[in-house]
């Protein structure tokens, strides 16, 4: 009787497939399947963690690119996330067996690696404490996995694994490769996935009002592709329909030059296991810093000798750094691929849409990357009307957010100072102080964007809303002052007015003009 049971659970484990399945989340619908994600044309927006989300996104555009690449924006304009969707669902239905979780061809998986030790779910899941970690949440807490949490944990690993000695690079699958192992024959300590880095890479693409138009707003173009500059094989195939044989062989090679190899890096050799996953080292793809390439959704700065990229901060929220992520309108800094190369088809098509910014801070300490301290997920989102993308906003958006960095500083210095003079720890608290006055910022971001857009080089320009509220932010600071600060002695409250915040009326750039 107990065979029979357990040759039935097998055989369910075995009709798991991706593209029928429920397995990715979706926000107020739950788990549906990608069949549903590219038929139904009503799904808000997905759910998950900020790496689940990016990895999901990923892998969207992977099958979507894969169906149907418009050649130009032409072509992409004459096309639609309807018939995107139903290209996609075409495509699904040709490689339909190459999508089940289990089975002679697991998705994303390599069978070969089996010789690799078997890692519990729990060590490669970021937000698990395992070892010596003290466990503060219940989330925290080890659980049993689904296998629709397989599928979601695997598509995340590809590219967002934490660097570190869990993986086992004692096996290697392609013949004398010295990558993985040192000359001991012992394994090298693993690298951190491609989409992650050191510190944990800031990601953005648009968004639609739906999940099938998100990936319609982000499908490039060949001619994308193309100036992209870095993919010398262009978009390529992704790794369902071809996987490679080992970390080096001519696909592993092939993947590291095309689009398709950032979309789904493979950067782990995994097969699932009973209780968890054999777990190696895989395809180890260039560095933003020597090589300077980086996934299209990374924002990176090329003007110096290495490449700079956008870390994913808890403490400064994504939307302060809008600035740096749409500078293709004026002076370009950093560039973001995945928002500047369709920005203005996109405007010129849709008169709304959104960014979305996210990802996940780490920490490092010899090798073992971990979430510690005030790591965390990091989730933004912005809606923007196609106005803001003209020279007039973007020059108020950086006016504005100059100033609000002039209030921080007076904000921290005030703090500061107010503590110094009582003898006391200063820079902590003015450092916290700083940090609760953006915090409170944060609930005007969007009112801000839509208050810049009022400054219009016409006479119909309102600065009102702006100034209003920069009032705002000024009440900000005063607040923030007060409670970071004492008053109930004589000496107290002394220092308390002499340090208090001062500021000089801040205009808009049409105020100063006229």
């Amino acid at each position: 009787m107990g065979n029979i049971v357990e040759e039935q659970s097998v055989h369910q484990h075995a009709r798991f497939n991706l593209i029928d399945s429920p397995w990715i989340p979706v926000v107020n619908r739950g788990l549906v399947s990608l069949q549903q994600i590219f038929s139904d044309p009503a799904l808000p927006a997905l759910g998950g963690s900020a790496i689940q989300q990016i990895a999901l996104i990923k892998l969207f555009s992977a099958i979507a690119q894969a169906a149907h690449t418009p050649q130009n924006d032409q072509q992409w304009y004459e096309y639609s996330a309807e018939a995107l969707g139903q290209d996609c669902l075409r495509y699904l239905a040709d490689w339909h067996d190459h999508f089940y979780l289990y089975g002679q061809k697991p998705f994303l998986q390599m069978p070969a690696i089996r010789a690799a030790a078997v890692q519990e779910f729990g060590a490669v899941l970021p937000e698990i404490s395992t070892g010596n970690t003290t466990v503060l949440t219940q989330i925290q807490q080890p659980k049993l996995l689904s296998d629709a949490d397989k599928a979601l944990l695997l598509l995340v690993l590809m590219g967002f694994a934490l660097g570190g000695k869990k993986t086992d690079n004692t096996v290697v699958l392609s013949p004398n490769y010295r990558v993985k192992t040192k000359d001991n024959g012992k394994g090298t300590t693993g690298k951190a996935g491609t989409s992650l880095g050191f510190l944990g890479m800031l990601h953005s693409f648009y968004l639609g009002s739906s999940i099938l138009e998100t990936v319609y707003l982000n499908l490039l173009t060949k001619e994308d592709i193309q100036h992209l500059g870095v993919f010398n094989q262009g978009l390529g195939r992704p790794p369902w329909e071809q996987m490679p044989t080992g970390e080096d062989d001519e696909v592993a090679r092939k993947l590291k030059d095309t689009l398709m190899g950032r979309l789904l890096p493979l950067g782990r050799f995994c097969l699932l296991a009973e209780n968890g996953l054999h777990y190696s080292e895989g395809i180890q793809h260039y560095s933003y810093k020597e090589e300077k390439v980086a996934d299209p959704t990374v924002a990176l700065n090329l003007t110096g000798k290495e490449g700079k990229v956008l870390w994913v901060n808890p403490e400064k929220r994504p939307w302060r750094e809008l600035t740096a992520l749409l500078s293709f309108i004026s002076t370009p800094t950093f560039d973001c691929p995945q928002l500047s190369l369709p920005a203005f088809r996109i405007k010129n098509k849709f008169a709304t849409f959104g960014i979305w910014s996210g990802g996940l801070r780490v920490s490092s300490n010899a090798g073992e990357q971990y979430v510690s301290g005030l790591d965390d997920f990091v989730i933004a989102t912005i809606s923007l009307h196609r106005d803001c993308f003209g020279q007039t906003w973007f020059t108020e958006w950086q006016k504005a957010m100059s100033q609000l960095d002039k209030y921080a500083s007076t904000v921290y210095k005030s703090v500061y100072q107010f503590y110094t003079e009582q003898k006391l720890e200063a820079a902590k608290q003015a450092a916290a102080a700083a940090n609760q006055f953006w915090q409170l910022c944060e609930q005007q971001a969007q009112a801000l964007v839509i208050a810049c857009q009022e400054i219009t080089e016409d006479q119909a320009s309102n600065p009102e809303p702006l100034n209003r509220l920069y009032r705002t932010f000024i009440g900000y600071s005063y607040q923030i002052y007060e409670q970071n600060t004492m008053n109930e002695t004589g000496r107290q409250m002394e220092t308390w007015a002499k340090c208090h915040p001062r500021f000089v009326k801040a205009s808009s750039s049409k105020e100063r003009a006229s």
